[in-house]
């Protein structure tokens, strides 16, 4: 039966070239109504041409400007008539001045806001490595021991969504000083999504792998190395990157508590002044800073993970 379906006439049909004897049963019939045999067009048979569109890339950049251009519509239509809020303009004025000098120093509580930003990157930094050095290895041995897992279950239940503000005041009464709690509020909000994601990436991780490891008598570091450090690199990274904008967002909070140089202790001591535009030329910072972090842990992200390839 098979060899019946290969060399069915239909088959041999398909397979034959083009040719004068492939064309003869065309010719065969001749019409009897006298009209001139139909002549197909020459390019009736050509494949159609795909349309070309703008690459994607461009397309996506077309479409955030029109969204920016959007926004920035809106803002121009509610400021028309005046009032509080200024216009876009004039927050751009600001914004020139700001930026054509922004790492001035006229005391310790007058300092230019290139300043202020390196300022709250260096607490998010320090608060965000203690989280890194305590959380993933912590993730690594709760995702391991399902007894672990289970104890440590209520407690981060318990604490994860507690407001990372409502730490603040435990850092203050701990360390005296408001540097050092607002690095404790930054570690007590970054570790719950490293730890989560850590031991989510380890109780992922198929069991074969665990099973072919033991049959070969790996050892510890190297199952460490080659098994379990690969297959949760990406959990880790998702976690990483959750952990670093919430910590970004938390910095702003806290340093408007605490006060000192930071971006957040800025905007405060701008509205006390009663400058709206340099309020509003933070808040576009703090969000320019926020995307390119996560743009770049977006990135290492991407080139980590791998997909699956199943048979």
């Amino acid at each position: 039966m098979v060899a019946a379906i290969f060399h069915s006439p239909l088959a041999d049909e398909s397979r034959a070239p083009p040719g004068p004897a492939h064309n003869a049963g065309s010719h065969a019939a001749p019409r009897t109504d006298g009209a001139a045999p139909r002549r197909d067009h020459p390019s009736s048979n050509a494949p159609a041409r795909p349309r070309r569109g703008l690459p994607p890339a461009l397309q996506r950049l077309l479409a955030g400007a029109a969204g920016l251009a959007l926004l920035v519509g809106v803002w121009s239509l509610l400021t028309t008539g005046g009032g509080a809020l200024p216009s876009p303009s004039a927050t751009l004025q600001a914004a020139l001045a700001l930026f054509a000098d922004p790492f001035y120093r006229n005391g310790p509580n007058d300092q230019g806001i290139g300043w202020n930003i390196l300022n709250s990157l260096q607490r998010v930094g320090l608060g965000f490595g203690l989280a890194a050095l305590v959380g993933i290895p912590l993730g690594f041995a709760l995702g391991s021991s399902r007894w672990l897992g289970a104890m440590a279950a209520p407690v981060i239940a318990l604490l994860r969504p507690v407001s990372p503000l409502a730490w603040l005041p435990i850092g203050l009464l701990v360390f005296k000083s408001a540097h050092p709690a607002a690095i404790w509020t930054i570690f007590i909000c970054s570790i719950w999504p490293m730890i989560i994601n850590t031991a989510v990436g380890v109780q992922r991780i198929p069991q074969d792998y665990l099973n072919v490891a033991r049959v070969l008598d790996l050892s510890g570091w190297t199952v460490l190395t080659r098994i379990l450090l690969p297959s949760t690199l990406p959990y880790v990274l998702t976690g990483v990157r959750l952990s670093v904008g919430t910590a970004w967002l938390v910095i702003v909070a806290a340093e408007m508590l605490t006060g000192g140089v930071g971006i957040g202790f800025w905007v405060w001591d701008e509205w006390n002044n009663l400058n709206v535009q340099h309020i509003l030329v933070a808040i576009f910072v703090i969000g320019v800073v926020g995307f390119i972090l996560e743009t770049i842990l977006v990135r290492v992200a991407a080139a980590f993970t791998y997909e699956e390839v199943r048979p």
